[in-house]
């Protein structure tokens, strides 16, 4: 289905778009991506706060846009971005609860795939679809983190509608290899593979459900910027 626009949650002109979208959860987290990163920045969307922004970074076009939490909130607004606005990628930016022991916080994590809980794929008319990742996405950006000497995996994440869930969660899917849980990455790469688009989840550990390990408040702003930079460097590549 094709989409006018302003859409029914974006109220963005034609164009104000870049080819490439950065999508963290947090409408402050986008806000803050954008004025600390982009220049000849420029506000484009705020309907219900989602607030949505397009600058330059290094010279090349890049907008940030908040994908609210979960995915049904993510499906929105990829969707439009895909659809209505003629966005090709989408790099979700996020956080995520490490599942694997040997994950520390602030280790960058990027997901190959994405299981899901979320009665999403089979509602969608896809039920056994495998989401993953752009290929061409997870490869840039991890010859990237490999230049730069940042320390990151790469596999399955696991995109969860709940998240005051089951007490034996982290051990049941890290034992056959998930390495973190988060909400939205599923439904994001669902939408690009019907749509015919280019998606990535990469995300931060914040926690680690195995160890009990969390993170402070300085390690987040730090770790958090580590992975901004990762995903707009690929974004300049593009």
């Amino acid at each position: 289905m094709s989409l006018s626009i302003p859409t029914p949650h974006i109220n963005a002109k034609a164009g104000d778009f870049a080819k490439t979208v950065l999508m963290p959860g947090d409408p402050l987290r986008a806000k803050y991506i954008a004025e600390t990163y982009l220049d000849d920045l420029k506000q484009v969307n705020s309907v219900r706060n989602v607030l949505g922004f397009t600058g330059n970074y290094k010279g090349t076009p890049v907008s940030v846009m908040a994908s609210g939490m979960g995915m049904p909130s993510i499906s929105i607004y990829s969707y439009e971005l895909f659809e209505g606005y003629g966005v090709e990628n989408i790099i979700r930016v996020g956080t995520a609860g490490g599942l694997n022991k040997d994950l520390n916080i602030g280790d960058v994590v990027v997901g190959m795939g994405a299981c899901t809980n979320s009665a999403i794929i089979k509602e969608s008319g896809f039920k056994g679809f495998a989401p993953i990742a752009d290929y061409e996405l997870l490869n840039t950006l991890c010859e990237i983190a490999k230049k730069r000497g940042v320390k990151f995996s790469v596999g399955n994440l696991f995109s969860t509608d709940i998240f005051y869930g089951d007490p034996n969660f982290a051990e049941k899917w890290s034992s056959v290899g998930v390495l973190a849980v988060e909400m939205e990455a599923a439904a994001l790469y669902l939408n690009a593979a019907k749509l015919g688009k280019k998606a990535l989840a990469i995300c931060t550990v914040s926690d680690n459900l195995v160890t009990g390990e969390a993170s402070t408040a300085e390690q987040r702003q730090t770790s958090f910027n580590e992975m901004m930079i990762l995903a707009l460097e690929t974004a300049k590549k593009l």
